[in-house]
């Protein structure tokens, strides 16, 4: 665990620690295939790792139909947390079979507990808090994107929000 925090304490002293929400990201299509129907997002998209790491800090709303997506290199861990995050979200890990392997519903705003994936993951989708208990989501979903496809994906280090 110190290593870990030693090296976001230098990884922060290079990138200096986020202080306002960042310009809205590349935006792709994103569905979600779900027994309740096909659910269809306009969602962000976290390729670099100063991206995944402002994720959504510091914004105020998060629509019904956007969020943000952070696609990994490779299946690996993912761990996130609500830092400098204002509102609730619902946290979607995704599988490498594209189907959502597990969901943390309603985050709470600003918490720095950790936020695990318990298990390699192809992505972590950010979607407002709430919405997928409000639309059926479940486990076992598939979610549907280009970036899921393989084109394109982002970093296997860094996270939306890196737990310390």
């Amino acid at each position: 665990m110190i290593a870990v925090r030693a090296q976001d304490a230098a990884e922060a002293a290079l990138t200096g620690e986020p202080t306002q929400a960042q310009p809205e990201l590349a935006k792709e299509s994103l569905s979600i295939v779900s027994a309740s129907g096909t659910h269809a997002f306009s969602v962000e998209v976290a390729r670099t790792p100063r991206q995944q790491q402002v994720g959504e800090m510091f914004r105020t709303t998060v629509p019904e139909d956007g969020g943000m997506l952070f696609p990994w290199k490779n299946p690996r861990q993912s761990d996130m947390w609500m830092q400098n995050t204002a509102v609730p979200l619902d946290i979607v890990f995704i599988g490498a079979d594209g189907r959502i392997a597990s969901i943390v519903e309603n985050a709470v705003p600003y918490s720095l507990a950790y936020i695990s994936s318990h298990g390699p993951v192809l992505a972590t989708l950010e979607l407002a808090g709430g919405l997928t208990a409000k639309l059926g989501i479940t486990v076992g979903d598939k979610v549907v994107s280009a970036s899921l496809a393989g084109e394109g994906t982002g970093s296997a280090t860094g996270a939306a929000h890196p737990a310390p």
